[in-house]
């Protein structure tokens, strides 16, 4: 299992809203990250900074790769747009953690 962590960012004034959009997730959108080998999958929040740290675990890294090419994926970023910082193909602007230390 391969382990990534990334950043994003929510707006100050969504908070509330961004948590109740995923507490809400989309029964397809749980699916095809399921079926493109994701699994233990969080999202927290650090208030001050409205900072988003993702952990997720993968099978593969080139599997996972493919989420993005997915319809349901791509209509999922245009839903949160209002509500987050995103790129101009409505992808969240995130950015990729080095993991430097591990526990099992």
């Amino acid at each position: 299992m391969i382990r990534k962590a990334s950043v994003m960012y929510v707006y100050r004034d969504k908070f509330e809203e961004y948590k109740k959009r995923h507490d809400q997730l989309w029964p397809e959108m749980k699916q095809v990250l399921k079926e493109h080998g994701v699994s233990n999958y969080g999202i927290f929040l650090h208030e001050p900074t409205a900072m988003l740290f993702a952990y997720l675990e993968v099978e593969s890294e080139e599997l996972h790769a493919h989420i993005a090419e997915t319809e349901i994926c791509q209509r999922w970023w245009v839903y949160m747009q209002d509500i987050m910082q995103t790129n101009p193909d409505h992808s969240p602007v995130s950015e990729s953690l080095t993991e430097v230390f591990h526990l099992a």
